[in-house]
């Protein structure tokens, strides 16, 4: 009797205990809707127990793991990445991983972000621009709500989220969404609070919470570029409470993981091509921006963003002077074919052998940098071409100049055509070619372009681009060649660097996205055609000003400063 009295307070203890546990960690939560288009806004509304914290987890069900990249230049480097940030290469998280929550303080805290300018001039965490970021804490065990994350359960798996959220190269190859200070992403969303707080990256959120009664409503804007059929777990306070997919917004990109008309590319690529076959120079430089500031190219998961921008630019480099050549070649015949041969030659050997070593083994921001050096020495040195010491020693363009200004005016005055002149090769040989155009005479080393293009088909293969901003300063610069002669030359020298680029490319595995490709290169060959029409309505100070600022705006965008533009 005794026993069963025991028995029977003992049942009744730990049903009362039972019943307070479940009462405590107690949440139901309805989902709006199972199927959401990306960007749409996602709603979640349910009860948890009086006096909680609200946590919701939204997770990616597709989980990422390093080894699972198809990367050549990934599997090498996000294994290194790793042993440093803390995980191991079968540490999976899912890619995109949200945390609405009412207490961001259990998962990180706002701190001063510097950001904008060199990394060779600015220790880490300092820079040109001020603003702030969520960090997420370093260590896992100072995470205040570790239950309450879902799949993210361990302490690598913590690394991992962080490293994906808040490192630049986790951020290009394995989150794909990032916050913006006008052009610079600083960190990508995870920790959300309401608006109200007023950071940039809780716009778009709500969070309402009655404590008293555990009544809550929240929502979020889901990413504009989740790609299609992708599906998310919702956990509250840390029981799966359901799921939802989003479907697609739009055209998608498979390999720009963007959703993008492709005759907004088209359009895009024309405007390029134009000015690409205007000027012989930054076409590909342009297309880049083009995509990582408009089309904001991206890659899928586990490719870094550059890997797949990269070979997508070729096509404008490759078709776009294809556009304007055969005018430059046939029609017009002033193409100086030693010295574009023998530019493209070395350009071709550094585009498909050396500049693959570089793309591997430096890194692509402290490679920008460099090169923004570089590119506004040579803005400078294009600008000084235009003072009048400058003119005074190069007489045989001055002269040339004078006699095309003279054309020109005629041809406006009678309404004729005006007739571009063509190259008269007098003397051609290895390291001494000479050649008149427009009556004077001007003198080249072929065998010295080709070294020189074999460093211009290095830094081609390295951002997927032609190098023409590089071959016209050379050529007008060094060689002391016009403009009108230096742009047909630059198009030749291109087109060898497109080729040998692409090669390079496909042997270490990497395609371009096909439909972004195909919208470049119908927009860079109309583009071309254009530009090359369009040329000779410019005199060639005026193509020099337009060539140096186009350098001036590229060195400050390789700088990070472009923040403000």
């Amino acid at each position: 009797m005794k026993n069963s009295k025991k028995l029977s307070i003992s049942l009744m203890v730990i049903s009362i205990w039972l019943f307070a546990w479940q009462s405590s960690c107690f949440a139901e939560a309805k989902i709006s809707a199972t199927t959401y288009k990306a960007g749409d806004t996602v709603t979640i509304e349910g009860k948890i127990a009086a006096g909680q914290e609200l946590y919701i987890a939204i997770a990616q069900q597709d989980m990422f793991k390093s080894s699972d990249t198809d990367g050549k230049f990934e599997k090498d480097k996000l294994p290194k990445k790793g042993e440093k940030a803390g995980f191991s290469p079968d540490t999976a998280i899912p890619p995109l991983y949200y945390m609405l929550t009412t207490n961001r303080g259990a998962f990180g805290e706002d701190t001063d972000k510097r950001f904008g300018g060199p990394s060779f001039l600015f220790k880490k965490g300092t820079g040109i621009f001020n603003t702030t970021m969520f960090k997420l804490k370093k260590s896992f065990d100072d995470v205040g709500a570790k239950e309450m994350m879902g799949p993210i359960k361990t302490a690598e798996q913590w690394n991992f989220l962080k490293f994906g959220h808040e490192d630049s190269y986790g951020i290009n190859t394995i989150v794909k969404e990032g916050n913006k200070k006008g052009k610079v992403v600083i960190f990508a969303r995870s920790v959300l609070g309401d608006a109200s707080s007023g950071n940039y990256w809780d716009k778009g959120t709500s969070i309402k919470l009655d404590k008293a009664t555990g009544k809550f409503t929240a929502s979020f804007a889901s990413f504009r570029h989740t790609a299609p059929d992708t599906k998310f777990d919702v956990y509250v306070n840390g029981e799966k409470s359901g799921f939802y997919n989003i479907e697609k917004n739009g055209f998608w990109l498979a390999k720009g993981y963007r959703y993008m008309n492709p005759l907004i590319i088209v359009l895009g690529a024309i405007l390029v091509g134009t000015y690409f076959s205007m000027i012989g120079a930054a076409g590909g430089l342009l297309m880049g921006a083009f995509q990582a500031l408009f089309v904001q190219t991206a890659g899928p998961v586990g490719i870094n963003a550059a890997n797949v921008l990269r070979p997508s630019n070729i096509a404008l480099t490759l078709f776009s002077p294809l556009g304007s050549f055969y005018r430059f070649a046939v029609v017009e015949r002033r193409v100086a074919w030693p010295v574009g041969l023998s530019f493209g030659a070395g350009i071709f050997i550094g585009s498909v052998w050396l500049g693959g070593y570089v793309t591997k083994y430096l890194s692509m921001q402290a490679y920008k940098e460099w090169l923004g050096v570089l590119v506004v020495l040579m803005g400078i040195k294009t600008l000084m071409e235009l003072t009048p010491g400058a003119m005074n020693k190069r007489k045989n363009i001055k002269a040339m100049t004078q006699k095309f200004n003279a054309a020109v005016k005629k041809a406006k005055e009678t309404g004729e055509a005006m007739e571009m002149g063509s190259i008269e090769p007098i003397k051609t040989g290895l390291t001494d070619y000479r050649f008149k155009f427009w009556g004077e005479e001007f003198r080249i080393n072929p065998l010295l372009f080709a070294i020189l293009g074999i460093l211009v088909g290095i830094v081609s293969r390295a951002f997927g681009i032609g190098g023409g901003f590089l071959l016209v300063p050379m050529m007008t610069s060094i060689a002391a060649l016009p403009m009108y002669v230096a742009v047909p030359i630059s198009l030749i020298g291109t087109c060898f660097s497109s080729i040998g680029s692409f090669i390079g490319y496909v042997l270490n595995g990497y395609l371009p996205d096909l439909v972004l490709a195909g919208a470049i290169i119908v927009g860079g060959f109309a583009g071309g055609m254009l530009g090359s029409r369009c040329q000779k309505m410019f005199s060639e100070k005026t193509l020099k000003i337009v060539l140096a600022c186009t350098l001036f705006f590229l060195f400050f965008r390789f700088m990070k400063l472009e923040y403000w533009i």
